[in-house]
């Protein structure tokens, strides 16, 4: 398939434009800049330089092509969120970026439309033991301070499933690690900018895995349907930043009682909530599995790539 792909030279567009490719997939990545240009095409794809925020650019930018296909992976996260207002770009991008690349779908004949979506639309706080499938309540939590987010992660789903002619997938990504995600686990632990609270659980899933998930959804996944996209092994926050301290031998993060991280809502929720999710949709309908069920093994991975560079 030929694949318009927003968020190419992102982190994780970075691990999914070489799987598109290796899976025989062309790809043509947008990027705002020069550097995006060089990094997509570096990977061996193409580039077209747009703001997806800017509809009648973007369309300008893919007039006259044709895409099978378009994968939306827009975030505006260059490091984890702490305040509810560091998401705010991000949703912008679910809702409106999403809108103007559906517009780009419908213009360039493409009949597949993947988006980028999160396990924190089943809500925040504590959701239970799970696990949560699928068939859970996805949208706005009542709580207010939140609210807006799940609202635009239920509009980027709702963009993705609008189309008559076009089959939306949404893929509901647990917390990446992985590749450059991994890596600035390392970088803020050998600042001693991560203190861990040693509470809560969430779903994980390396950039690997979420990649090979992605292609996997392009080439079998059912329009209209959402997938879970985690790993075997739900666990806290903090298992993660100690199991990336070990064995990247950083310095050993310090612990801090929950009531500190107050002062940053988003995080203390995401590092003291609880979401335990099912993947066995994925794994049935997609016929995929994780390589690395549990982040020992893909910390281990990730690890034993960086000894090697």
């Amino acid at each position: 398939m030929r694949i318009l792909l927003a968020g190419a030279s992102g982190v994780f567009g970075r691990v999914l434009t070489p799987a598109l490719l290796a899976a025989g997939h062309e790809v043509v990545g947008v990027t705002r800049s020069p550097e995006g240009v060089r990094a997509i095409e570096g990977m061996g794809a193409e580039a077209v330089v747009a703001d997806v925020m800017n509809r009648d650019r973007l369309l300008a930018a893919v007039a006259g092509q044709h895409f099978d296909a378009v994968i939306s992976q827009l975030t505006a996260l260059k490091k984890p969120p702490m305040r509810n207002k560091d998401m705010d770009v991000t949703n912008a991008l679910r809702t409106t970026g999403n809108e103007n690349l559906m517009a780009a779908a419908k213009a360039t004949g493409a009949t597949r439309f993947l988006t980028q979506s999160m396990i924190f639309g089943y809500g925040y706080g504590d959701l239970g033991p799970g696990p949560i499938t699928e068939d859970a309540f996805f949208g706005p939590s009542p709580r207010r301070a939140f609210a807006r987010h799940g609202e635009a992660m239920l509009r980027n789903e709702q963009i993705a499933f609008s189309e008559p002619g076009i089959d939306g997938i949404a893929l509901r990504y647990g917390l990446f690690y992985g590749a450059e995600a991994t890596y600035a686990y390392v970088d803020f632990l050998q600042a001693g900018k991560l203190p861990i609270v040693k509470a809560g659980t969430n779903s994980f899933v390396h950039l690997a895995d979420a990649a090979d998930a992605t292609v996997a959804a392009l080439e079998r996944g059912k329009g209209g349907e959402a997938y879970n996209i985690v790993d075997d092994t739900p666990t806290a926050f903090a298992n993660v930043a100690l199991e990336v301290a070990k064995e990247f031998q950083t310095k050993t993060p310090r612990t801090v009682p929950a009531w500190m991280t107050k002062p940053m809502p988003y995080l203390h929720c995401f590092i003291t909530g609880r979401w335990v999710i099912s993947n066995a949709k994925a794994k049935g309908q997609l016929g995929w599995q994780p390589r690395f069920p549990s982040f020992r093994e893909g910390v281990k991975a990730d690890a034993e790539a960086s000894s090697r560079h």
